[in-house]
Parts: C-alpha cells; sequence; structure tokens
C-alpha cells in the first residue's frame, strides 16, 4: 500500500482511538520507521506542529503499525464512515465522547457493562430496542435513563449484601 493511501487511515485511526497526551516535544527522529513511514505526509511540517497533536500522530501511527490487515480494513471504514457525517454529527458524536470522558470511572464501567450485555442479545432483540427506542419522543427517553440510573443506584453494592 503506498504512504499516500495510509494517511486516511491514520487519521481514521486517530479519529476512534484514544487521546494521547505529549508530555515533552516530540521529533522525527524520535519516531519509529514505521511510523515515520505512515506519517511521511507530515513530514515537512512535523516540528511546527503542536506537541499534543504530535502526540496523537504518533500514537495513531504506532496503533497502524500494530494492527493486521483487517484491523486496517475496519479501521479504514470507521473513517469512510466519519468522513461521511455532516459536521453537526460529528460535533455530536465529540460531544458525547467529552461527556463520557467526563464520567467516573463506575459511570464508565456501568455503561461498558451494559453496552456489553445489549451486543450479547440476539440481532433481532436488538434491533426491537432500537427500534423502540428510536421510536420515542425525547422526554419518553429520558425517562428511560431516568429509571434505568435510579435502578443502578438502589442495586445493592457487593459491600452493603449480608454474607449468605
Amino acid at each position: 500500500m503506498k504512504v499516500r493511501h495510509l494517511f486516511p487511515l491514520v487519521l481514521a485511526v486517530l479519529l476512534v482511538g484514544g487521546n494521547a497526551a505529549a508530555q515533552e516535544a516530540l521529533g522525527w527522529s524520535d519516531l519509529s520507521d514505521e511510523q515515520r513511514e505512515v506519517l511521511t505526509p507530515f513530514a515537512e511540517q512535523w516540528e511546527s506542529l503542536p506537541e499534543e497533536r504530535r502526540a496523537r500522530l504518533a500514537a495513531g501511527a504506532r496503533r497502524w503499525a500494530e494492527m493486521d490487515s483487517d484491523e486496517r480494513a475496519a479501521a479504514g471504514e470507521r473513517f469512510r464512515n466519519w468522513q461521511n457525517l455532516t459536521d453537526e454529527q460529528r460535533a455530536a458524536i465529540r460531544d458525547r465522547y467529552q461527556q463520557f470522558q467526563d464520567l467516573t470511572p463506575a459511570e464508565k464501567a456501568r455503561i461498558r457493562a451494559n453496552y456489553q450485555r445489549f451486543r450479547s442479545l440476539p440481532p433481532d432483540r436488538r434491533r426491537q430496542l432500537r427500534d423502540r427506542f428510536r421510536d420515542m419522543t425525547p422526554d419518553q427517553r429520558q425517562r428511560i435513563r431516568d429509571r434505568l440510573r435510579q435502578r443502578q443506584q438502589d442495586r445493592p453494592r457487593p459491600a452493603d449484601r449480608p454474607p449468605r
């Protein structure tokens, strides 16, 4: 695959990957050979890029180098999907991502567990739930969210449970 074809895929990895923050300036010579190959389009401007951006690009290139061909294909598909979104849709996704990042570790774990539980359902049941949720009014959706949060808060924690 030619380097210029890697550029969009590296961006895809950055868009779907985690956030890497730079602790110190990352020079072009600090990158591995694989990272430099993937980031060739940035070579001339590398030193003028903000440190945080360099760190994110380097992390994305590192993740890219660690991917197998199937993972790279999936990353490319996610990037194409991202490109097809409107600016408003992208902004909404970024906002939801930031909201998630602002949650406590316990809240994040609860959301991840619920997501895994949903993913373990049969496809037809997931489709039913999606359709039902989509057809609700915003007020109905909020009431469901509130009820689920309350149920989670009311659930006894392991330390609160009596011994068997």
